[in-house]
């Protein structure tokens, strides 16, 4: 009898520890939702917040402005009355970032094949540690480099380039430079290049070894494993880690601001001297803008919030649409 009965006491407190335990995560789960929603909240009040602070700075500068914002060309902010528009700048900055993503993806997805399946393990590790240390390298060192180093090199890559493909529009014209679009496009290249590499080789290492095995097991050469087994599973997060860097290239300020020399007027030959961006624009305009030039500065930036917003709203969309490799 003391015996069942010192069972069905033990029996009791496990029922009360296990009931306690549930409520305690109970209890933990409706934090962690509360601090998750509360901290999506924050970030949208944010946006909301930076958004309703630069249409706020930009009103008075578009009121005066006597041009069609959206597509003059002139920049001249400062002159009585101001005439100004964003038509060369959204050239420059969407041309310079999608080139610069095509010129870094294909580069980086190897890398990232590379570190993930083909070299040895002993040497993976530091290879992935030193292809994201370039992206602790600040954008001026970028700049200096671009400026003092490739920019050298890049007037007879142009002129090769205007040789072979001069028949394509945007690598025709008749005098190829150094300080170009294109030249931009290489320095912003290499700056994404770790965020796309990161990003893919996480994806990569996430392919269920399942998958690998089986491919192997059939007979699938190592390149064949890659292209079946792992690229598909993969390619979502190869996509938005091409978004990401392709953000990341848009907002650029320093290393476009050293390398680009500023020329009026759009110029769809990539390879001439010349072009403007958003942030490069700010940055080199913002210390001698007045209040309508600032305010106009301030409704270019806001134009390319919008844009990276859109970009980073279409990555979502392509990502979505490929939630059966995730």
């Amino acid at each position: 009898m003391t015996s069942e009965t010192g069972v069905g006491a033990a029996a009791g407190v496990d029922r009360r520890t296990a009931a306690s335990r549930m409520s305690t995560g109970r209890a933990g789960d409706k934090i962690f939702v509360s601090a998750a929603r509360g901290s999506g909240i924050i970030v949208l009040l944010i946006m909301a917040a930076i958004a309703v602070f630069l249409v706020w700075k930009a009103v008075p500068a578009l009121q005066d402005n006597k041009a069609n914002f959206l597509t003059a060309e002139e920049w001249n902010p400062n002159a009585a009355p101001p005439r100004f528009g964003i038509a060369q700048l959204a050239f420059g900055t969407v041309v310079s970032s999608l080139l610069a993503m095509l010129i870094a993806t294909p580069v980086a997805v190897g890398i990232a094949l590379f570190i993930s399946f083909y070299s040895p393990r002993r040497l993976a590790s530091g290879l992935g540690y030193v292809v994201d240390l370039l992206a602790a390298v600040p954008s001026i060192v970028y700049g200096l480099w671009g400026l003092a180093f490739l920019s050298q090199h890049m007037e007879g890559i142009s002129k090769f380039l205007n040789g072979a493909l001069g028949w394509i529009p945007l690598f025709g014209g008749d005098s190829p430079g150094k300080n170009s679009i294109f030249t931009a496009s290489v320095v912003l290249s290499i700056m994404i290049l770790p965020i796309i590499s990161s990003i893919s080789r996480e994806v990569f290492l996430q392919v269920p070894r399942a998958n690998v095995e089986a491919a192997l097991a059939l007979g699938a050469t190592r390149w064949e494993t890659i292209r079946l087994a792992v690229l598909p599973y993969g390619r979502s997060g190869m996509i938005g880690g091409a978004m990401l860097g392709l953000g990341r290239a848009m907002g650029e300020t320093i290393a476009v601001a050293m390398v680009l020399t500023f020329v009026p007027g759009i110029n769809i030959h990539l390879l001439e001297n010349g072009g403007a961006t958003f942030a490069s624009n700010i940055a080199n305009s913002f210390a001698e803008a007045s209040s309508t030039g600032r305010g106009a500065l301030i409704a270019s930036g806001l134009v390319l919030f919008v844009i990276t917003l859109l970009v980073n709203m279409a990555a979502r969309a392509v990502v979505a649409r490929r939630k059966e490799f995730v």
